[in-house]
């Protein structure tokens, strides 16, 4: 048996050290590419391009939205033409996943500075890509991790809530994938069997989101960083990111990926909050007991994560569309083929309707 471990080269976070960030970069380049959207431009990325300047030549791209190839291509033309020699990512887990595959391919560092603790995208070598519409198509696999992840929980805290509560979600399936993996003697996202450091970590990431979470998000609410949001923060992005990465992931971002197949209103609904509800798939398919399903549902409600098909937008959807939301999830190269036994298009369908099923019936 062959067991790895990966992480970023270096991982940074603290209330305001993005108002001095050229000391961490410095050692990466000289003439950085900045890629932001509009909204993150507005919110900081302005006031870092000046901080910036006064020690880089820095060229700032608009972010296009979508972690798509097309867009990967655009900024790397921009690259070429301008000789940069970093890549500083700055936003959400699209942007960030679109900086990692952009410096892959121009083969130069990047710097990733989520703006928001919705995901954990920033420390992986790999990124999830979409096409243009927003449909998942595959995982981009990196031969390193990013050189530097620096999050400043200052700006966090004044995100809207509703990120950090879904990278909670996201985070909280770290373990419950882990184990699985790890149960059916099963490979990594770096395609070698979990280390017990991995496991270690991705059991505190959920141990510490059980503690303290909901401390976490009133601090969000108050526009505050308190010990518990230094937590949740470092649990939803270095704790998930190499939980995930070096233990493995299972159902439950496989069946994310799956509900991607599907239009209308649920499309808006955040990575982490189809995450949420793909865990509670995960433990119906475990065949998990009562008390243990339970905690996850009161968990879930308790913070607003979903745990019913009304919640996400899905009420009206039939079971062809889970049967094609399962055809998604069980593709060959799909991470569920991760879990001890062999999971169906029609056994995803079924999780997903029955977990929808004994929430609204529970007493």
């Amino acid at each position: 048996m062959v067991k790895a471990f990966a992480s970023p080269s270096y991982y940074v976070q603290g209330n305001g050290i993005l108002d001095h960030p050229n000391k961490h970069l410095e050692n990466l380049g000289e003439k950085p590419i900045l890629l932001c959207d509009d909204i993150v431009w507005s919110i900081i990325g302005k006031k870092l391009n000046q901080t910036l300047a006064t020690d880089f030549t820095v060229t700032h791209v608009t972010f296009g939205g979508e972690a798509s190839e097309k867009e990967i291509d655009r900024v790397v033309a921009i690259g070429q033409k301008n000789s940069n020699d970093f890549i500083i990512g700055l936003g959400g887990g699209k942007t960030l996943d679109t900086s990692k595959d952009i410096a892959d391919k121009l083969q130069v560092p990047v710097a990733i500075l989520p703006t928001v603790a919705s995901t954990d995208a920033p420390c992986s070598a790999l990124s999830v890509l979409y096409t243009p519409e927003g449909q998942f198509t595959n995982y981009a696999f990196y031969d390193k991790n990013p050189d530097i992840v620096l999050v400043d929980t200052k700006v966090v805290a004044n995100a809207p809530v509703r990120n950090l509560i879904a990278g909670i979600g996201d985070a909280m399936a770290t373990n419950i994938e882990a184990q699985d993996v790890a149960r059916g003697y099963n490979k990594s996202m770096i395609g070698q069997s979990p280390t017990l450091a991995s496991l270690a970590i991705a059991q505190t990431c959920e141990d510490n989101l059980f503690a303290h979470a909901h401390e976490a998000v009133a601090a969000a609410k108050a526009n505050v960083v308190t010990p518990a949001l230094e937590t949740v923060v470092e649990a939803n992005t270095l704790l998930s990111g190499i939980g995930f990465e070096s233990s493995g992931l299972a159902a439950a971002h496989a069946i994310y990926n799956g509900f991607t197949v599907l239009s209308g209103e649920s499309e808006k609904m955040m990575h982490g909050e189809k995450v949420s509800y793909g865990y509670l798939c995960e433990l119906v398919l475990d065949n998990v007991p009562t008390e243990v399903l339970n905690e996850y549902i009161d968990f879930n409600q308790s913070l607003g994560l979903p745990t019913t098909l009304a919640d996400l937008h899905l009420e009206k959807a039939t079971y062809d569309d889970f049967l094609k939301v399962g055809q998604q999830a069980t593709i060959p190269t799909e991470t569920i083929h991760q879990m001890p036994f062999d999971v169906t298009a029609e056994d995803v369908a079924n999780a997903i309707m029955t977990v929808d099923s004994y929430v609204r019936n529970r007493k």
